[in-house]
């Protein structure tokens, strides 16, 4: 039980820092001027950066709290 704990807390680290990293590229891209944004670019990084936020919520409610 206390290795699954640590194996889904290391998952959960490893999926934060992901996520961190894949939203800062996004605010990158927003940041630059309008006509030099890739929309393309815009859209696979705002739509991987919403796969982790599900991954971490699936980790969490494998977690038994209780």
């Amino acid at each position: 039980m206390i290795r699954e704990k640590e194996d889904i807390d290391v998952a959960i680290l490893l999926i934060a820092l992901l996520s961190i990293a894949v939203w800062y590229a996004a605010l990158q891209e927003f940041l630059k001027p309008e006509r030099k944004q890739s929309n393309r670019k815009i859209m696979t990084l705002t739509s991987t950066g919403t796969l982790p936020v599900v991954l971490t919520i699936s980790f969490f409610q494998d977690l038994a709290i209780f």
